[in-house]
């Protein structure tokens, strides 16, 4: 019995060994069924060490900061406000693997999925309060809704960075932040990431703020994780001009992977079918690869008629100064 479960405990080891280790860097939201991860082990007799970097634009700070010696050797999270930047930073392999056939693209990585920031409002507490909701993001300015929004930090969030990005693409860069500069005076409130804004912020959670930078998807999840509780969202989209932005998310190889091959496929895999039935419930956003299907509960997420974003090229090149002009402009 002895040698037996020496000869396990051999094996074991022996094959532990000889699982070759591939780092996937993502944002705190990240999320996939463990079986799904496993899946891509086993078949590429693999270990995916996933490491998580704080919100979206934090993730991209550290990439940029590690390139030298990178914490990871495949990246998801990256998006279409922050790609040309790490595009830039020399964080991304000069050659990525072939995508799928996509809904929604992204330059230089393999779109995984994509959403649409929005506001997502309190159903109970409007009704409450007998107020009417805001027609236009220049009414959220009014002392009518002052203290009620809930924003992400830009320079740590992406959702947040996002909308920033919907509000200068629709009002001009002097008309948006002169916007910022009297929602400073109306009392936002900036929290560090999207989950402290929407799970300890947003009044339907618990907090003060009855408004809050969220996803369109945001009302569907409300559905599914109460369990029976709602069979209407508590939550409504407000999809007013110059605050919505398509936002699409990627995976792509980073430059100096210690595994680039292995990390080729890993990226490739995020496109696969397993994973993007998996995404719309796990990370509540829409699969990028095309014809995937999406779950019953996503009748509750609305598709909006119209979004806003700068240029990739204003993106990539006003980027940094737009977020550092918004923190002087809200937070200083």
């Amino acid at each position: 019995m002895k040698s037996l479960l020496s000869i396990a405990l051999l094996l074991g080891s022996a094959w532990a060994q000889a699982q070759t280790e591939v780092r996937l860097a993502v944002h705190k939201s990240f999320a996939l069924p463990a079986e799904v991860l496993a899946k891509f082990e086993q078949d590429n007799k693999a270990k995916v060490s996933v490491i998580k970097v704080g919100s979206g634009n934090e993730m991209l700070n550290k990439l940029i900061l590690s390139r030298a010696a990178p914490i990871a050797d495949a990246v998801y999270g990256l998006d279409n406000s922050n790609i040309a930047k790490a595009r830039q930073a020399g964080i991304l392999a000069a050659k990525q693997p072939a995508s799928r056939a996509v809904a929604a693209d992204l330059p230089h990585a393999l779109a995984v999925d994509y959403g649409y920031v929005v506001l997502n409002y309190d159903k109970a507490w409007f009704q409450k309060n007998n107020k009417p909701l805001p027609k236009t993001l220049a009414d959220l300015a009014t002392p009518a809704y002052k203290d009620l929004l809930v924003m992400p930090n830009p320079g740590t969030s992406s959702p947040g960075l996002a909308f920033l990005m919907a509000n200068i693409a629709d009002m001009g860069e002097t008309r948006a932040f002169q916007w910022w500069a009297q929602m400073r005076q109306n009392g936002v409130k900036v929290s560090k990431s999207w989950s402290d804004a929407y799970y300890t912020d947003f009044s339907q959670n618990g907090g003060s703020r009855p408004l809050v930078v969220s996803y369109a998807t945001s009302p569907a999840a409300e559905v599914h994780f109460s369990k029976g509780k709602y069979t209407t969202p508590p939550t409504g989209n407000l999809f007013l001009k110059g605050g919505v932005f398509r936002q699409v998310e990627g995976a792509a190889v980073l430059n100096k992977a210690k595994q680039p091959q292995l990390a080729a496929k890993l990226v490739q895999y995020l496109q696969s079918d397993a994973v993007q039935k998996a995404v719309p419930e796990q990370m509540w956003v829409y699969p990028a690869v095309s014809g995937t299907p999406l779950p019953k509960v996503f009748e509750f997420a609305q598709v909006p008629g119209q979004y806003a974003q700068p240029s990739a090229a204003d993106m990539a090149d006003k980027q940094r100064q737009w977020v550092s002009r918004w923190i002087r402009t809200v937070l200083r």
